[in-house]
Order: C-alpha cells, then sequence, then structure tokens
C-alpha cells in the first residue's frame, strides 16, 4: 500500500505500525524478538527497531506515539541507523494503549493540522 502518512505505536515488547491514506488504513504489528519483558538500553534493539523501520520505508510522514521510552529510542536509533526513516518522523507524542482505530484517527488529526501548517504561505497569509 503506498501511503503519504504512518503512525507507529511502540514500546518494548511491540510496535503497531498503521499506514494510511485519506480512504485506507493498512496495520502491521511487529513483536519483539526479546524475550525479556522490560527492556532497557542494554537490550539489543536493534533486530526489533530494522523491523520497524523496514515496514516505514515508504512512508513520507511519520508520528511516533507510545507509553515510554522507546519511542525516543527507536528515533535515537534511526539517527544512527536508518538516516531515511530518522528524516521523516515528524514527531514523538505520548500515547498509553489507544485501538489501531483510535491511533488512526490521532494521526489523522494530527497530520490534519500538519499539512495545513505545511501548506502555502501565500495561502494562509
Amino acid at each position: 500500500m503506498s501511503t503519504f502518512h504512518a503512525v507507529v505505536w511502540i514500546d518494548h515488547s511491540e510496535a503497531h505500525v498503521l499506514m494510511f491514506d485519506r480512504e485506507h488504513a493498512e496495520a502491521q504489528r511487529i513483536k519483539s524478538r526479546s524475550h525479556h519483558k522490560h527492556q532497557g538500553k542494554s537490550a539489543d534493539l536493534g533486530p526489533f527497531f530494522t523491523d520497524i523501520a523496514q515496514a516505514l520505508e515508504n512512508s513520507r510522514e511519520v508520528l511516533l506515539t507510545g507509553p515510554g521510552l522507546a519511542r525516543t529510542q527507536f528515533r535515537d536509533w534511526c539517527t544512527q541507523h536508518r538516516a531515511a526513516v530518522a528524516e521523516v518522523i515528524v514527531d514523538s507524542v505520548a500515547a498509553d494503549h489507544p485501538t489501531d482505530a483510535q491511533l488512526v484517527a490521532m494521526a489523522r488529526q494530527y497530520f490534519k493540522k500538519f499539512d495545513n501548517m505545511a501548506a502555502d504561505p501565500a495561502a494562509t497569509a
């Protein structure tokens, strides 16, 4: 599915990657390969983050969400290992455990505001 926007809800055990356009949404769940319940900075999150980054390769704008440090760690990992993905991450927003439908609704609202801000300056002057 070729989409413009993506939202990722991430914690240390799984990620929900939702890609969407105006009419469609496609969800993918990516599980961490580690069996540690609470992973800190010392845990090897590389394979998990690689899987997420691969899912985002064709997205042009990505919103990260989640309850803890994993979204910051993923963003930092992308900066070091997947610069193209890091460049399309537009924001990181705290979110507890929304449903996939709630995530898409939140992201659509976010990107609507983001798209309006990126509109032609002459149109808003």
